[in-house]
């Protein structure tokens, strides 16, 4: 190559590549046929937002560097450009070469790097919605003023917004995103964006149709299609809209059914859409089905830890079996569940992390398949460094001690899941965002680390609660701070507005109406002394009820008073056996009523007083899932016995003939004051409960909830009676209730409150079974809120010799529940009750009934 000819007017372009932005150079390589040059003058043409130096210096280009002309060096230099994504157009021009008369000195090049920079976003307008719609949207796509709007920029706002209505079942919809240039004062130019949208006609399927089944029926193979429907009157849960990824998902699961009946060489031919007008299409597929097989010999190899028996008795196949390829490799390995009784998860659980299992097909001959499960077990894993982010209020200490994962525990995946459920029980943090990573798995050293991400939430709750009963409006106001410390009650830089980060429990509630008030303190220390899960719980309670005239709820004497003062210490332990979910609980409660000028029907005595000591022991098992508000799997039971000392034993007292006893006489004729204060001096009674739930997952994130309840209230002595408090009412929504008396309060939604219970002192026995299925609309950390059907039926019962478990008010309805940090559960209900109330005289059902739920769970 001639001087003369380098000399002249150098133009190129330089392909463009990916590569990482942090790239070093480390030399510059010639390309081709290139010529050798020191850097002279560099000059910036084009730039309008940017400074010329603030782009050489980017470059790394410095006047009297030597480079090749084509080169690596200048490569790179518009590869990081391009990078920045600032710029539609990139050149680099040779604008002089200076030559010298010594021939062993290279020559001079200046240089250009002209540049076209990206313009930037001005105002979006979106046509073919609503303004609502349209300006929800303009949220959703993020188009803000300034945006570079680049060709990507266009390309996925109408990538985004088709795809989204096809999602809706808009399989037409179009999206026309168009440009307009404009230039302002300063010579800067920026975009207006108009997108034109045609979402078309909502498309349902309306045929699903097959070729080529003969050993499975259309219906079946529909049937395995869960997200793909073709119309139906009477489908509510699944719509028949048309959504790609889905309709692809089916169809392998069209496949895996014919597997499930030993069809393994079942696939799918062919598969076409068919427009059958604007609003529907028909899916035409074509299968194979192959010939059906069986499972012959199926050999373990490599199994030391396990006996081929113990692997057999896992695996649930035989030989003979038709060959269900589905279940086969779920009983090896099943991702979709975590808990699954599977070979790998039989490893997993027993510290063998790097363990492989695969299934190899050794010999397949005429129908019969025969199978070797090769097992790589490798050396057992021990839990390393366990550590947790994101907890920035809860103390360290307040997670570390539920979870499972302890450093030098041998590795078990079950833990893990164990762990993330108990974090999530905490109610501290996001039950959506818990993440555990395993980190620097270590198969030589045996060692595993593992971070649990996680993220908090408000623990603290404002109660405000309002319904009518007991006579009136019931207000109820209360402050709850679930993740309370009183370590450091005096310290005053812990306050946030209260001392929290030890996972402790405060409530203080006060509840009045125009002729009762009741305050309540409660605290709980899940963890006492801090090394056990021994929970304790202390609560201290005053009530006041006044004399109202039953005629009147308005007139109230407050002269006639009933007070109430108790408190109750309990402890509960978790247990080892049989499994870590069961708790063992303990308590103590003590209630002193006193009456002053007060005549209730409960009392024949209008001044006296009356104790009630009782211990409460309680077994529970609670393994429901990681999201306390929307539980997706697990269940919970819960049985407990309430019981006063049998003071009639031992206290020579013959109640069966306390009329004829004279001391409990007046002028010769039965004192009935004096009889009902001895009969109730110290309460005597035995109440259990029983109460058990069940949550299953029938298809995504529809859950089905179901419930049992059952309570009876009994004595030890039949002629001392029972005692007129500790009752149960059924029925309504609880919020007018007020548990002045130990009373429980049963919900029955399709019915006024305590309307199923026979007597206005409460009934001894009752039961309750129902069914919830619940649907989630967000899950989102700042509110929960899901939709609910219900079916209940509920019975109250005098006495035992009453009791029907099948004789029962029976309701339905719908509801809408809200659950936010700061003011718990909130909700509503709407009930049809099915049949009369039993303390009416009416003939008819109860009928609609309206509940409210204010900063109630249940």
């Amino acid at each position: 190559m001639t001087k003369q000819f380098a000399k002249a007017l150098l133009v190129f372009s330089i392909l463009i590549y990916s590569i990482s932005s942090n790239a070093q150079r480390v030399g510059d390589i010639p390309i081709g046929d290139a010529t050798r040059y020191k850097i002279g003058e560099i000059t910036v043409t084009g730039a309008k937002n940017y400074n010329e130096n603030t782009v050489v210096a980017f470059t790394g280009l410095r006047k009297g560097d030597e480079i090749f002309v084509p080169g690596e060096r200048l490569s790179s230099v518009v590869k990081k450009l391009w990078d920045l994504k600032l710029f539609s157009d990139i050149r680099v021009f040779a604008t002089g070469i200076t030559g010298n008369p010594n021939d062993d000195i290279i020559d001079t090049i200046d240089l250009e790097i002209n540049i076209v920079e990206v313009p930037t976003l001005a105002e979006v307008k979106i046509e073919g919605l609503k303004k609502g719609r349209a300006r929800d949207l303009l949220k959703e796509l993020n188009l803000a003023k300034g945006a570079k709007a680049n060709e990507n920029l266009v390309t996925n706002t109408r990538n985004f917004i088709e795809n989204k209505y096809k999602d809706k079942g808009f399989l037409y919809a179009d999206a026309l995103v168009r440009i307009r240039e404009n230039e302002d004062s300063t010579g800067q130019t920026t975009v207006d964006m108009r997108i034109d949208i045609d979402k078309g006609k909502k498309v349902k399927i309306a045929e699903i149709n097959f070729e080529g089944n003969e050993q499975l029926s259309d219906k079946k193979l529909r049937g395995a299609m869960k997200n793909t429907k073709q119309k139906n009157f009477f489908r509510v849960l699944k719509r028949s809209k048309y959504v790609e990824d889905d309709y692809q998902a089916d169809l392998k699961s069209v496949v895996d059914k014919y597997k499930e009946n030993g069809f393994r060489d079942a696939r799918i031919v062919s598969d076409t859409l068919k427009k059958i007008d604007e609003k529907t299409i028909a899916l035409n597929i074509k299968v194979e089905e192959g010939e059906r097989y069986y499972f012959g010999d199926i050999n373990f190899i490599g199994n030391k830890a396990y006996t081929d028996e113990t692997l057999q008795r896992i695996l649930k196949v035989e030989k003979g079996d038709v060959y269900n390829g589905v279940a086969f490799d779920q009983q090896i390995s099943d991702p979709t569940d975590p808990d699954a009784n599977s070979l790998e998860n039989l490893y997993q659980n027993s510290g063998y992390l790097f363990s492989r299992i695969n299934a190899v097909e050794t010999r397949v001959q005429n129908d019969t398949i025969d199978f070797e499960i090769r097992i790589v077990e490798d050396n057992i894993a021990y839990f390393d460094n366990v550590s947790v982010t994101g907890n920035d209020r809860t103390n360290d200490h307040v997670v570390y001690r539920i979870l499972r994962t302890e450093p030098g525990r041998k590795y078990s995946k079950s833990d893990i899941i164990a762990s993330i459920r108990e974090i999530g029980q905490l109610g501290f943090f996001d039950p959506q965002n818990i993440n555990p990573k395993i980190q620097n798995p270590s198969q030589e050293e045996g060692t595993v680390d593992i971070e649990y991400e996680i993220v908090e939430t408000g623990a603290s709750q404002i109660e405000l609660q309002g319904g009518y009963g007991g006579g009136g409006f019931v207000g109820t106001l209360g402050l709850r701070f679930n993740n309370f410390s009183l370590r450091n009650i005096f310290n005053k830089e812990a306050y946030d507005p209260v001392p929290l980060g030890d996972g402790q429990s405060l409530a203080i509630r006060a509840q009045a109406s125009t002729i009762f008030r009741t305050y309540s303190l409660n605290f709980t220390e899940p963890w006492l002394g801090g090394k056990k899960p021994v929970s304790l719980n202390v609560s201290l309670s005053h009530s006041e009820q006044f004399r109202v005239d039953p005629r009147d709820f308005r007139q109230v004497d407050r002269d006639q008073r009933f007070l109430i003062t108790g408190g109750t210490i309990g402890l509960a332990k978790r247990l080892e056996w049989p499994d870590p979910y069961f708790q063992f609980s303990q308590a103590i409660s003590f209630q002193h009523y006193n009456l002053k000028n007060y005549t209730t029907r409960l009392f024949n005595f209008p001044n006296g007083f009356s104790n009630n000591l009782a211990y409460t022991v309680g077994l529970s098992r609670n393994n429901v899932g990681v999201n306390r508000i929307f539980p997706t799997y697990g269940s919970s039971f819960s049985l407990t016995a309430k019981m006063t000392l049998p003071y009639s034993v031992w206290n020579g007292v013959d109640y069966e003939n306390l009329e004829d006893n004279p001391a409990f006489q007046t002028n010769g004729m039965p004192d009935e004051a004096k009889i009902d204060q001895e009969r109730f001096r110290f309460l005597e009674y035995y109440k259990i409960k029983f109460d058990g739930e069940w949550y299953t997952e029938l298809a995504n994130k529809l859950v089905l909830q179901t419930k049992t309840e059952f309570g009876f209230l009994g004595a030890y002595n039949n002629d001392r009676g029972l005692v007129p408090f500790e009752r149960f009412f059924v029925g309504g929504d609880g919020l007018g209730a007020f548990s002045l008396d130990g009373r429980d309060i049963i919900r029955m939604r399709g019915y006024d409150n305590s309307s199923l219970t026979n007597s206005d002192d409460g009934d001894t026995v009752y039961n309750k079974f129902s069914l919830e299925a619940r649907y989630p609309i967000t899950l989102d950390q700042a509110a929960s809120i899901y939709v609910l059907t219900f079916a209940e039926a509920a019975g109250s019962y005098a006495t035992f010799r009453d009791y029907n478990p099948f004789e029962v008010q029976r309701s339905a309805g719908a509801g809408l529940r809200v659950f936010m940090p700061a003011f718990g559960l909130l909700g509503i209900d709407f009930g049809y009750g099915f049949d009369p109330v039993p303390t009416s005289l009416s003939p008819d059902p109860s009928g609609w009934n309206v509940h409210f739920i204010i900063g109630q769970q249940f």
